[in-house]
């Protein structure tokens, strides 16, 4: 957390305008990162970004200060883009362990840069089938390692619907995942399968 933040929040809950510009300059990377896993186009996904920071504004006198300012700001992005979907009729990406949709910092060379973007083709391919929520619950649990409670929280669901959706997404993906790779060469497997975490740290590999 930025050490200003905390003053950030104070007068944004003031009606500080310039104060809350600061917090969408600090949340406006992962707030776009997790509209575009949800959706799948960098256009809508600056749309709804745009459109999460106009919702959290105008709520933020609804903001209970005793909760993570991060994760309600997810929360607004992660309902909105779940919204967008379902009007759409829909599915689009993202999940767990698997690698960053962002290109890695280090450009590498072309044979593994062709490696590296063909298997997130893949990944993208494979989560169309995995419903809004369940999506939604699989990113804030691997990419912003929000807890159960948090995710629950969030997408108004209970703690145990979490921990199913995620188990159920989870094997969802290992079955494409084994399906996609029996009929790939045996050499040159894909560098990341989808694995299973404990609370939050521990990875254990998967049982296929």
């Amino acid at each position: 957390m930025n050490p200003s933040e905390p003053t950030w929040l104070t007068k944004a809950l003031q009606g500080d305008v310039e104060a809350f510009a600061e917090l969408v300059e600090t949340y406006q990377r992962p707030v776009f990162n997790l509209c575009y896993r949800m959706l799948g186009d960098p256009d809508e996904a600056e749309d709804a970004a745009q459109e999460t920071f106009l919702r959290a504004y105008n709520a933020m006198r609804s903001y209970d200060t005793q909760r993570s300012f991060s994760t309600w700001l997810l929360s607004i992005a992660a309902h909105y883009c779940i919204d967008q979907i379902r009007r759409r009729r829909m599915t689009v990406l993202s999940m767990d362990q698997l690698p960053d949709l962002d290109p890695p910092d280090i450009a590498p060379g072309p044979e593994a840069a062709a490696a590296f973007h063909e298997e997130q083709r893949r990944i993208q391919a494979m989560l169309k089938n995995l419903g809004p929520q369940d999506r939604a619950a699989v990113i804030m649990l691997y990419w912003y390692d929000l807890s159960y409670e948090e995710i629950a929280e969030s997408l108004g669901l209970t703690v145990s619907a979490v921990k199913s959706r995620l188990h159920r997404a989870r094997l969802e993906l290992a079955q494409q995942w084994k399906e996609q790779s029996s009929a790939q060469p045996a050499e040159n497997p894909p560098s990341t399968l989808p694995v299973e975490r404990s609370k939050h740290g521990k990875v254990h590999s998967p049982a296929f």
